[in-house]
């Protein structure tokens, strides 16, 4: 009898015991309520219970661990812990988490009384830091302000560093000290008390800032606080907002991670899809690399690294990516070889000798092309032309286009190059392509190339019109700019920022082109 009683105990052990989430709301009536999860800073559904008698139960076997919330009508919601335990909490409205008890839960004896410590020094601290910012500083109030702040922040410190040691692996625990900032030690100095590194202080902060961190984790991804340290950590504060630099940090940082853990999943998807959608130029570099190497490659196992990304989005996201990747500045794009005009002669932009190459890309019957391209022949006339700046012009002239982009042209009067796929060029390219392009590396006498054929795929021109402008050596310094930003921004790399300027500020244009980036 004993040991059948023995086999049904160990059974519901092994069998998978199911944690349940409980809590007891006074002062509400029984409604729907819903049970969210961060993930990061934001919070998702996942799940919802009917509140019976004030109580509500939800199923802890199908939660991960992380912070999670439960959310009330009215948008009224408090903050928890959950991490694999029974947890039983009971609260009266209004004051959630002012009168919210923990009856049972490990973690939340330990979260709970921490986050009302911390709300209620911040508060102090808020309070005195008001009353400091009216005061001089150096006078007797100020100093005796200052002496209580310091002493409530030292109270904060021990608190955690109490609460470290004595709750040691817990998940709370975790939390709290991902909150902490990382000491910095005094920066070394010579034998005469000089300061031998003056970025010692930043470098040793930037390169401890995750020693706080428990990267190997999972259940630090699903709360807010890890989401504002990664924002932090490739922000402008510790880091130059410049492409290279970001990768610089962006790749070690991700590959140091568990690769098949939510914290990889989290990292490489919050940094591509942030600087995907930077307003600052050149940014894109860091959205393309980061697919290049973690969605649109294949790691031992014959399998994209990005296992959250279904397999029909691969195809969406890696498109023309080898193409992307020479379209960043920095990188110096495909020569296009293309007939002009006379749809005899054949023009390129490798063989310009200009300190400058603006490469522009328009379609005559386009009507923001129809107000920008004038507006760039009197660029090239007034300031450019004499000062050894190339303007190549690549028209839409295939069918009824030929003759409106010839048209355009001449009404015009563009003197810069210009040139097209003709629409003669385009029937010989789809009738005999082999006497136009190589079909083998180094084969004689093939006037042009497949990208320059296919000039719209290779510079990926979905809509126009579109700039990049190249420096001597063709690398793109800038891309997807307005005329006044173009005029602007030539004047200042010849030193002729003095200049009266021929076109103010569009915040139309500027925000037009901006779409097109």
């Amino acid at each position: 009898m004993k040991k059948g009683l023995l086999f049904i105990a160990l059974f519901l052990v092994f069998s998978g015991y199911s944690q349940k989430i409980s809590f007891k709301i006074n002062n509400l009536k029984d409604t729907t309520v819903n049970l969210v999860k961060y993930f990061g800073e934001k919070l998702y559904y996942a799940d919802t219970a009917i509140m019976q008698n004030g109580r509500i139960q939800f199923d802890g076997k199908k939660q991960v661990p992380g912070i999670y919330a439960l959310w009330l009508p009215g948008q009224k919601y408090f903050d928890f812990v959950y991490n694999n335990e029974d947890i039983s909490m009971e609260t009266t409205l209004p004051d959630l988490m002012g009168s919210l008890k923990v009856l049972k839960s490990e973690e939340n004896k330990v979260f709970i009384p921490y986050i009302r410590f911390i709300s209620s020094h911040k508060s102090q601290v808020n309070q005195l830091m008001n009353e400091r910012s009216i005061l001089e500083e150096g006078t007797k109030a100020y100093k005796d302000l200052s002496i209580q702040i310091d002493r409530i922040n030292k109270e904060v410190k021990d608190y955690q560093n109490n609460l470290l040691v004595k709750h040691y692996g817990k998940l709370a625990a975790k939390v709290v000290k991902m909150s902490m900032e990382i000491e910095v030690p005094p920066p070394p100095k010579d034998a005469n008390g000089n300061i031998i590194d003056s970025n010692f202080s930043f470098n040793y902060y930037r390169s401890h800032f995750w020693d706080n961190v428990d990267l190997t984790d999972d259940a630090l991804v699903n709360n807010p606080v890890f989401h504002n340290k990664l924002k932090t950590y490739f922000g402008e504060r510790m880091m130059v907002q410049h492409w290279d630099s970001v990768l610089n940090f962006a790749f070690p940082f991700c590959d140091a991670l568990n690769p098949e853990s939510r914290m990889f999943e989290y990292c490489v998807g919050w940094i591509t899809s942030s600087f995907g959608k930077s307003k600052i130029m050149g940014m894109d570099k860091v959205y393309i690399e980061m697919l290049n190497r973690y969605y649109c490659t294949k790691n031992s196992k014959g399998e994209h690294p990005a296992f959250w990304v279904s397999d029909d989005k691969f195809d969406e996201l890696c498109e023309n990516l080898s193409n992307k990747r020479r379209l960043t500045v920095g990188s110096v794009p495909p020569n296009l070889i293309l007939k002009d005009t006379t749809d005899k002669n054949w023009q390129d932009f490798y063989s310009l000798t200009s300190e400058y190459t603006i490469l522009y890309f328009w379609d005559p019957e386009c009507g923001h092309c129809k107000k920008t391209t004038p507006k760039l022949e009197t660029l090239y006339q007034k300031k450019f032309k004499d000062r050894n700046v190339a303007i190549f012009a690549v028209g839409k002239a295939i069918g009824e286009d030929f003759d409106k982009w010839k048209s355009f042209i001449r009404k015009n009067d563009l003197n810069f190059f210009n040139v097209a796929v003709t629409d003669e060029l385009y029937k010989q390219a789809q009738e005999a392509p082999e006497k136009l392009v190589q079909l083998y590396p180094g084969e004689p006498g093939k006037p042009t190339t497949l990208e320059s054929l296919n000039y719209q795929n290779t510079y990926d021109i979905f809509s126009t019109p579109k700039v990049f402008v190249l420096d001597k050596d063709k690398k793109i310094i800038a891309k997807s700019i307005s005329i006044s930003q173009l005029e602007d921004m030539i004047d200042r790399l010849q030193d002729k920022k003095g200049l009266p300027k021929l076109f103010p500020p569009d915040p139309e244009e500027d925000a037009q082109m901006q779409k097109k980036e």
